[in-house]
């Protein structure tokens, strides 16, 4: 005889089978089928509280893009539904698997006009890639397996709306998860020929590039093995940060915005890139519109979708990139674009290694993210704020493999790194996690700094706190138009960290940074360390005006006073030094 078990706890049962041990979110009438499904399941099912419903999935999209695996949250119906919406977009943008469990009245009150009724599949139509309503409670598991599958199969949102009497219903308790029986990531392998069609390009070009996305996160040894071999420096996405050492000299990091002045200085001067596991949206502002193009990916829609390609190769990056190792000749001496790239590097490390001591008030950040990288361990995981603090973060966060970093890439909400840091955290208990804010988005989520204190997490959140949205007031400055709706009114966040739960620091100058700091390495919950720093916009290196040869003079010396920029040298200065 069959055993019979409710159909919420039959649905757990599946969740687990894929390994989904906790799940994010806030409790609602319409969802208390499952939350009692939650209390049975308890020694197998972690359920994490959060304060607003986005923080829970801003927090399950934070854990997937470290992970790489299936995260979850719920919320319950009517307005609990509609806050899932901002986290689910963040997954959906950022490409990382998600299931969303969404409450509905119960299925005799359905289509009445009901007390939070609403028809809540259109809502999800366009961030999901599967939605659905359980019609019956027997198909309950059913549904949750396939919209875990589907979550994997597009890497992308699933979300499964659930009457509430129909978790409470029993039924028989036999259902089989296909869990064991999913694969993934088997792709094909490069062809011969594009292999051979690539090298002749790359031994063609005069100022050969790397660019990898966050496709290659795999493939770093041989990305690091193909520019040493190949001499050709690299670059990356802002998101790929960590999988080459910042510390290796022929690393520029970015290009656009969020960038480094070596990685736009690259982008604007290499003949050919070689185009690895990215969807890179902005490179028609930042690489030559002439360079060739060899592009590496597993989705062959991708090849060819934001630029031109003149070879294009389908495969696994770390597969494409070790046949073309295999393939290659060593270049035994270094080019003259390779060693001036080295050099610009250089300039510029030395150039921001001028800040890291600075004693102004209100406060630089390069003292606050030297305090971050001497305090970071190894497997540290960042996660970064959207605004200044990501320009910041991408160039001073001295990162390596081993570490990990999330950011709300392409869709950039506001807000996300405080909640994922909380689901980085809950996945990675053991190891050390940040997230680091600006004032605008740490003001949007900080009532779930409550969330961390309640589980005990060792989060440390940075907030570098400077009375304005400043990467919306740049924008205002650059469009001439007068500062509007930029201004935040302070507040002593620190003060409100302590009252929330957490220890918290208000600091001011150097003196004070340091000792926030060395609390922190020592405190066994979170710790919010809010940073008072000068409203100054960090230097735009998508625009810089160092150059008096060939930019106006009286210009230039604006510039560089407004940016304290003395000591840059321009890519054209070493590109002739170089004789590159």
């Amino acid at each position: 005889m069959v055993e019979k078990i409710n159909a919420s706890d039959a649905m757990l049962k599946v969740m687990e089978a894929w390994g989904i041990d906790h799940i994010f979110g806030l409790p609602g009438g319409s969802f208390d089928s499952t939350m009692n499904a939650l209390h049975n399941r308890q020694k197998t099912m972690r359920y994490i509280q959060v304060r607003h419903e986005e923080v829970g999935t801003l927090a399950a999209a934070g854990e997937a893009k470290v992970t790489g695996k299936i995260a979850a949250a719920f919320g319950s119906a009517g307005p609990g539904a509609v806050h899932l919406l901002n986290g689910l977009y963040d997954a959906k943008y950022d490409n990382v698997p998600m299931l969303a469990l969404v409450g509905q009245v119960a299925t005799n009150m359905m289509n009445t006009d009901y007390f939070q009724e609403m028809n809540e599949n259109p809502m999800f139509a366009d961030v999901a890639v599967y939605n659905r309503t359980v019609m019956t409670a027997a198909q309950m598991p059913a549904v949750v397996d396939q919209a875990i599958q589907q979550a994997y199969k597009h890497n992308g949102v699933a979300v499964v709306t659930i009457p509430t009497d129909l978790g409470w219903q029993a039924i028989d308790d036999n259902f089989e998860p296909t869990a064991n029986l999913f694969q993934q990531g088997h792709y094909p392998l490069p062809r011969t020929t594009d292999i051979t069609d690539a090298l002749k390009l790359i031994k063609a070009a005069k100022h050969p590039i790397i660019y990898f996305g966050q496709g290659a996160k795999a493939a770093g040894q041989q990305i690091g093995a193909l520019s040493e071999k190949l001499k050709m420096p690299m670059m990356s996405s802002a998101l790929a940060k960590g999988i080459i050492a910042d510390q290796n000299p022929a690393y520029m990091v970015s290009a656009g915005r969020v960038a480094t002045k070596p990685g736009v200085d690259l982008a604007k001067t290499a003949d050919l890139i070689l185009f690895i596991g990215s969807n890179y949206e902005f490179g028609a502002y930042f690489f030559k519109p002439d360079a060739k193009f060899i592009q590496i990916d597993i989705d062959a829609t991708k090849i060819g979708h934001r630029h031109h390609v003149d070879v294009g190769i389908l495969a696994d990056a770390k597969t494409a990139l070790q046949a073309l190792l295999d393939a290659s000749q060593m270049v035994e001496t270094p080019t003259d674009f390779y060693q001036a790239a080295m050099a610009n590097k250089a300039n510029w490390e030395d150039w921001k290694a001028g800040f890291t001591e600075s004693d102004q008030v209100p406060m630089r950040v390069e003292p606050v993210f030297k305090a971050i990288n001497e305090m970071a361990n190894d497997d540290a995981i960042f996660n970064l704020d959207v605004g200044n603090v990501s320009i910041d973060g991408v160039r001073f966060l001295d990162m390596h493999p081993g570490q990990k970093m999330t950011l709300s890439a392409w869709y950039a909400t506001m807000g996300c790194a405080v909640p994922a840091a909380i689901g980085t955290q809950t996945a990675f208990p053991d190891r050390q996690v940040w997230s680091i804010s600006g004032d605008g988005g740490f003001t949007m989520v900080m009532q779930d700094i409550i969330t961390q204190a309640k589980y005990q997490m060792p989060i440390i959140n940075v907030v570098l706190s400077n009375d304005s949205f400043g990467f919306i007031e740049a924008e205002q400055d650059d469009k001439g138009q007068p500062h509007s709706g930029v201004a935040i009114q302070g507040a002593d966040y620190g003060a409100v960290a302590t009252a929330l739960g957490a220890q918290g620091f208000t600091v001011h100058n150097l003196t004070e940074l340091k000792t926030a700091f060395a609390a922190a390495k020592i405190a066994k919950g979170p710790v919010v360390i809010d940073v008072k720093i000068a409203n100054e916009r960090p230097l735009p290196v998508e625009q810089l005006v160092i150059d008096p040869e060939t930019q106006d003079p009286q210009a230039v010396e604006a510039f560089i006073k407004k940016y304290h920029a003395q000591g840059l040298i321009p890519f054209r200065a070493i590109l002739e030094q170089y004789e590159a």
